[in-house]
């Protein structure tokens, strides 16, 4: 067993001082889920009072509710006569194979079509498990990611542990911190109540563990600014995570959209991103362009399978990893269930968002990059072992601010942040909005 939030202090190069998590009850799961949303949640709080200690000399106290952590890890917006669309694609899910068990994740329609290249098209779950109990599950996956798609196949925590992505991710540090020769000196222009503001942030990430960061940050005062491609779209995230956010779409294939997201970067302050290990090497902004471009530029990116070994430019996402490294089998056994039993919550996601924010909070003044993944958080909350199984008192109305968002889909109401910051109230000045409403510029 190791203590969560010393792990990740130790991680982020924070003070191992306790924070106080409030309030009792933990989401059912076979692992600590809650304890892993208020250590980051935390960790994350510490690096902004952290922050404000260096510029103000005070050191904010710092508190975490855990029944709002536990429930902001789900989802934080509360719609007035409106719905959330649905987050999965109808044939995206786990599927029995002649040897086990696989997840497809279709949601992207790009992935379908590739997972549908192999299986034959699907019109519905009925037609996709007929095709898929054909298939052995190693040659399956093999074939889906081969044709360009998402799956993984249910390993236990032994099997991951031999395989040579584990290992690989295994030998990584939960936050791989990287100094940059040419430091980050621009002078703080924040302050208690807004510790952020005036810093740019240029948001490259989507679904969830990116845009967590990048809302958090906003939530502080960064002017953060999302850039999508031009048909991308996540309808059942958007009005969860574009809170506080400008969103614009660029095609850096394009001349002369190239030539506005460089002159975004040559201003920004923070890049966050979340492509494949690759995928910005082709298409010509790798690090080393990225530094001549910004010098001093902070750079924090995570990808889903880590930053070593054989898959560390695999296409995945937090459902996917839950499968790889063992979390739905544990969960299956725990709950003595007859198939793959994820985490109530994508936690691997939430996670590794509030850990990339803390980790460009903590680059502020000094500048560097970081690397994170969510197979290396699911090594910590698997390592962590089992949490409470007092049950979360259910969520009421007194959850919800007061506060009307006024959203491109209609009014809404937040959940209470479960972060409290002494003088520092996380709170955002633009609703939620639709990818690509902004025109692509900082102001």
């Amino acid at each position: 067993m190791t203590d969560l939030l010393t792990s990740i202090q130790a991680a982020l190069g924070l003070p191992h001082t306790p924070i106080p998590f409030t309030s009792s009850g933990a989401l059912p799961s076979a692992f600590a889920v809650t304890d892993l949303a208020c250590a980051s949640i935390g960790a994350a709080g510490q690096a902004v009072s952290q922050l404000l200690q260096r510029q103000t000399g005070r050191l904010p106290s710092l508190e975490v509710d855990r029944r709002l952590a536990s429930f902001w890890f789900a989802t934080s917006i509360r719609p007035v006569g409106w719905s959330v669309p649905p987050l999965w694609d109808p044939v995206a899910g786990d599927y029995a194979t002649k040897d086990g068990w696989i997840r497809l994740h279709t949601n992207a329609p790009h992935h379908r079509t590739a997972a549908e290249s192999v299986l034959g098209a699907c019109a519905d779950r009925a037609a996709m498990a007929s095709q898929v109990a054909k298939w052995a599950k190693t040659d399956l996956e093999h074939a889906v990611v081969e044709a360009g798609g998402c799956a993984a196949e249910m390993r236990t925590w032994a099997q991951w542990q031999a395989h040579p992505q584990g290992i690989a991710v295994n030998a990584e540090p939960l936050i791989q911190f990287t100094a940059n020769a040419s430091q980050n000196t621009k002078a703080w222009q924040g302050s208690v109540a807004r510790p952020l503001a005036g810093i740019k942030v240029l948001d490259l990430t989507r679904v969830l563990a990116g845009p967590t960061a990048s809302r958090f940050l906003a939530g502080l005062g960064a002017d953060v600014l999302r850039i999508d491609p031009p048909t991308w779209n996540e309808p059942g995230v958007v009005p969860e995570v574009t809170l506080g956010k400008r969103c614009a779409r660029l095609d850096l294939h394009d001349k002369a959209d190239r030539a506005v997201f460089e002159s975004l970067l040559k201003d920004a302050d923070i890049l966050l991103h979340g492509y494949r290990a690759d995928a910005l090497e082709r298409l010509g902004y790798g690090v080393t362009e990225r530094q001549a471009l910004a010098p001093g530029l902070i750079d924090v990116c995570l990808n889903a399978y880590g930053w070593s070994g054989p898959w560390q430019n695999r296409r995945g996402f937090d459902s996917l990893v839950q499968m790889s490294s063992g979390i739905a089998e544990a969960g299956q056994q725990w709950k003595k269930a007859d198939k793959p039993t994820p985490l109530p919550v994508q936690a691997l996601d939430h996670a590794t968002g509030y850990l990339m924010a803390a980790a460009a909070i903590t680059l502020l003044g000094s500048g560097g990059s970081a690397r994170l993944s969510l197979a290396r958080t699911a090594k910590l909350l698997i390592e962590h072992g089992a949490g409470t199984d007092e049950a979360l008192r259910a969520e009421d109305e007194n959850d919800q601010g007061l506060l009307v968002e006024q959203t491109p889909w209609g009014p809404a109401h937040r959940l209470h942040v479960p972060l409290k910051i002494t003088g520092t109230p996380v709170q955002w000045t633009l609703p939620a909005s639709e990818l690509g409403s902004h025109r692509a510029q900082w102001w």
